[in-house]
Parts: structure tokens; sequence; C-alpha cells
């Protein structure tokens, strides 16, 4: 086979759809049959029986911790969250108009001038910038959340886990068990999903032995675009633009003859269900039984049924996570930064991983321009 023949072989569809660009043993999606796994466990089996801390030792480790294990990794999460003050006085300059993605990208960015570790690549020291790096996430977000509010940050907890924690540094009240518990699932649901955008940019940026801070906010840049993040958060803005339930079979018609895309529907990978809306859908139930207003849950029941039956698509995970989170209270912007406190146990896996068994990430483009052009004189152009 000469070069051309070659290069063509090797030719990809766009966006590398379909091509396998690393070995991992984190996570795996099979999107025919709708089953996604961390480290060989079941999401349905993690989201029924663990926890958000659990699935972190899980995704890091390879296998779930003994209770040492796992109450050693909570100590040192709890250890690891208050952050340097130099960042929080950082973020008190950001514009109160600052995108929160924007803002955790330049919070975590800024971190690593204040880890004396951050550049130790070692699995130790790797394992240590790792537990610093999802203990501090969500104190980022939460902190930044009140400073654009006018408001003082609140202290992260050592008692609470991470989902009741932020929950709390967020509104300055313990949450009720229900909503911790819900969160924490919510977490364990997002922590990973095998070589998506941010993951691939998370694992391309430390395949240069750049340090763990340089990728992981790599990856904050790459769930920061529409494409990537932000589903969610449109899925909820569709639920108030309808408003009512009455309402959604004739907006629905209306968006689909106007080929409007409608949020929340359809995956790059899943054919079938995605396993991880089954869990949200039953917690916007549950959310909206408890506060006794259920039109959201019922105008995206609607809203599936028809686009089922119109288009034979599934929802996706986006579709159901983002009432949960709007009927606890948080902000609509917060959305994407809350899968990147979950992301970031996954985020730090894989890099972890590309630490370990390292070679530059280094692919070929199939080049489609012309050749032979010769050069012309400026005068003579």
């Amino acid at each position: 086979m000469n070069k051309a023949e070659s290069k063509s072989a090797a030719k990809t569809g766009a966006g590398l759809e379909g091509i396998v660009a690393a070995e991992s043993a984190i996570g795996d999606v099979d999107g025919l049959n709708g089953v996604l796994i961390y480290q060989g466990l079941d999401i349905h089996d993690l989201a029924e029986h663990s926890t958000f801390e659990e699935t972190v030792y899980l995704l890091w480790h390879g296998h779930l911790p003994k209770r040492e294990e796992l109450d050693s990794l909570r100590r040192e999460l709890a250890k690891a969250q208050k952050l340097p003050e130099e960042v929080v006085a950082l973020m008190r300059q950001f514009p109160s108009d600052t995108e929160p993605m924007d803002a955790l990208r330049t919070a975590i960015s800024a971190l690593a001038f204040y880890d004396p570790g951050a550049r130790d690549l070692s699995r130790e020291g790797a394992l240590r910038t790792a537990t610093r790096l999802t203990a501090q996430f969500p104190v980022v977000v939460a902190t930044f959340e009140r400073l654009r509010k006018g408001q003082e940050p609140v202290e992260p907890r050592a008692d609470l886990n991470i989902a009741a924690n932020f929950l709390y540094m967020l509104k300055g009240e313990e949450p009720a068990a229900r909503d911790a518990r819900i969160f924490d699932v919510c977490l364990i649901l997002h922590a990973d999903h095998e070589l998506n955008a941010s993951t691939f940019t998370a694992r391309v940026i430390a395949g240069t032995l750049a340090d763990m801070y340089g990728a992981v906010t790599g990856a904050i840049a790459a769930l920061s675009g529409p494409l990537h993040g932000g589903a969610n958060t449109n899925v909820m803005k569709m639920l108030l633009e309808i408003g009512e339930p009455e309402r959604a079979e004739s907006w629905l018609r209306d968006a689909l003859a106007s080929k409007k895309k409608i949020m929340g529907f359809g995956h790059r990978v899943y054919k079938t269900e995605d396993p991880r809306s089954v869990w949200l859908r039953r917690f916007s139930r549950e959310l909206a039984e408890a506060k006794g207003e259920t039109r959201w849950i019922e105008i995206l029941e609607r809203l599936r049924e028809l686009m089922f039956a119109e288009k034979k698509l599934y929802p996706n995970v986006d579709y159901y996570s983002g009432s949960a989170y709007y009927q606890m209270g948080i902000p609509l912007d917060l959305f994407t930064p809350i899968f990147a406190i979950s992301r970031i146990s996954g985020w730090t896996g894989h890099v972890l991983e590309q630490y370990s068994n390292n070679r530059l990430i280094r692919p070929r483009a199939e080049y489609i321009g012309p050749r032979g052009v010769p050069y012309v004189p400026i005068e003579q152009r």
C-alpha cells in the first residue's frame, strides 16, 4: 500500500465519529443496547447503591473502595476543599455578568499557582491533584454564585458529602435529605461518559505531559461550547416557554414544522434510551410531586411521547436533569458547571490513565487543498 492509499484507508468521518482513539478501562458506552458502565459496574447499580465519593474512588482506582479506603478519600476531600484566599479575591473581581463556566475555567486555572505539587505527574502526585480539583470544583461554583449575587461565600463543611456541601454552600442552609441524595445520584450519573469532547480534550492535553490543571482547564473550555454542554439549560428554557402541559403538543408541532431543534432528544452514541435518563425522569417526578408542582414533568412526558411517535427519538441525559435542578432552586446557568462538578471525576480519571501509559496524541489530517501552486511575486499578484 502506497502513501496515498494508506491515507485514504485511514480517512475518517467528520468529527472522528466511530473512530477508536484510545484504550481505556474507565468507562464504556454501549449505544445499541443503552448500557453505561464505570470500571465494569453498571450505572443502574451505582445509582441504586453507591455514592459520588465511592464512584470517584472507583474511577480513579478501578475497583470499589473498602470502608477504610472510602473514609480516607472523604477525609482527603474535606481537607482539600478550602480555596486559597488569592483565588477568592480574584473571583471578586470578575464582572457580575461573567458566564459561570468562564468563571470556573479561570478560577481552576489560577488554582495551579497555589498548589506546589501541580507539576508532580507521578501517580501519587497526580492523585493528590485530582483530589484537590474534585474537592474544589463545587466550592468554586458556589462561591462565584454567591459573589455575583452580592453575598459572602459560605465555607464548606467537613461533615457533608460533596453533593450536600454544594447545595449548602449555594444557599447557606443544609439541604433536605431527599434533595441531597437526588443530587448525589445526579453526580454519579454524569461522572464519566467515555471519550466525549471534553474528556478527549483533557487526554490530548495530558498527553503532552502538561499538568492536570491545564488538562482540566481545557476540558472546561470544551464543555462550555453549546454543542457539548448547556443542553439541559435549554431544555428548561423550552419548558418555561411552553408554560403549561396543554400547550405542549401545539408547541412541538409548530417547532417541528419550522424545523426547530428540540433540545434533549437523540444522542451521538445511544440508539436507544439513555440509561441515565431513566433515573433523572424518576427524580424529576419525585421532586415535582414533593413540591406539588407537576407541570414540568407533565410537559416533559407529553413531549417525550410525541417525539417518539413523530421522530422515534429517545430522551438523553439532559432531558430531565434541568427540571430536577430547577426544582431544587438552582439557577439555569449553573447547570453546566454542575455537570463539571461531576465530570471532574471522570476527567481526572482519564488524565491519570493517560499519565500511566502516555503516548503523545497526534492524529493526521486528510489534506484536501490544492498542490503544486506556484509562488507569485507580490508585484505580479
